[in-house]
């Protein structure tokens, strides 16, 4: 019994060496995450000043490829609306389900899209792409 408690111990410590390993991998690589998101973050607000400051558009062709996919399936939707839409017409459409948590979450990303200037606000709750033309 003894001889099986050891080696129940080693493996213990093993185990324990492994994971106080992988706990140091995770920190540097959130660091580095961090690191990295903050690069992207000025990189895009680069973007959007150049576009800003061009008079170019920053509709689908521009703004896509710095999106997420989740906020690239909002612009697609929005798109299609040339009238724009309330956040619990494309938690229907992105089919997400209209309960508050989820309608909430989803105004949360159009808010931060009306302040990327990828998307506008005309009225309280309505969403639409930014007008050619208008300096949004």
């Amino acid at each position: 019994m003894r001889e099986f408690l050891e080696r129940l111990a080693e493996r213990e410590a093993a185990a324990q060496a492994e994971a106080d390993d992988l706990r140091e991998q995770i920190a540097e690589l959130s660091e580095r995450l961090s690191t990295v998101e903050q690069v992207l973050s000025r990189l895009r607000v680069t973007r959007a000043t150049i576009l800003e400051m061009t008079g170019e558009s920053a509709g689908s062709n521009s703004a896509a490829p710095a999106l997420s996919p989740v906020y690239r399936q909002i612009l697609a939707i929005v798109e299609q609306a040339p009238d724009g839409l309330r956040a619990k017409d494309i938690c229907r459409l992105l089919n997400i389900g209209v309960e508050h948590t989820h309608t909430e979450s989803l105004r949360a990303k159009l808010k931060r899209m009306v302040a990327r200037r990828i998307l506008v606000e005309p009225e309280p709750g309505l969403f639409t792409l930014p007008q050619p033309g208008h300096g949004a």
